[in-house]
């Protein structure tokens, strides 16, 4: 019988505040986790701890996670996570070891991107949401473009911008900043030019 999602996502949880908590490896005599899993009891750790805001302490279980066993996943969130600390360039490094460790994986692309933007650097961000839009495994596309919309508009390039929100919503119907991108662009007098 398959666990429901929910008590998946409790596991994960509880997982993630034992290894926040130090206790991702088991004491002596006791079952053994493998790297796998303490890479991934790491990682789940790093991720409850920026979602709560706590970035300093998120940074570490992500490089724990990435001692233990570096994927692209950990070097990507390392890098939201630096980045939430200012420290934007260390972020774009992350994302480019996560892209050496799995070049299918949108997320680094698109957050290089943005990256590139909070740099005021929009013209370079292009390329990596293009790439982010191109990437087999990515479970959000509504982002790359979204983000390449923002790029467009502000170039000016009002009809290539209100594609890229549309062809965002069909990712996902309810993403409320395309549908906010949409409506000032229509509220400014751009319809479907």
């Amino acid at each position: 019988m398959a666990v429901p999602w929910s008590r998946k996502l409790l596991s994960g949880c509880l997982t993630a505040l034992a290894c926040a908590a130090g206790l991702a490896q088991p004491p002596e005599g006791g079952i053994k986790l493998t790297p796998e899993q303490r890479a991934e009891a790491h990682w789940q750790a790093g991720y409850l701890l920026h979602t709560m805001g706590d970035y300093p302490r998120a940074v570490e279980s992500f490089r724990s996670s990435i001692a233990a066993r570096p994927t692209a996943e950990a070097h990507t969130f390392l890098g939201w996570s630096l980045s939430h600390l200012g420290r934007i360039d260390d972020a774009i490094a992350q994302c480019r070891m996560a892209i050496q460790i799995d070049p299918e994986f949108g997320n680094p692309y698109n957050d290089i991107g943005v990256y590139f933007m909070a740099l005021g650097r929009s013209a370079e961000a292009m390329p990596w949401f293009e790439k982010a839009i191109a990437a087999k495994r990515y479970c959000c596309y509504q982002f790359p473009y979204f983000n390449l919309g923002r790029v467009l508009l502000e170039q000016g390039k009002l009809r290539e911008a209100l594609r890229s929100f549309e062809r965002a919503l069909e990712f996902d119907p309810y993403y409320l900043p395309a549908l906010q991108a949409l409506e000032l662009m229509k509220q400014h007098g751009v319809k479907g030019l």
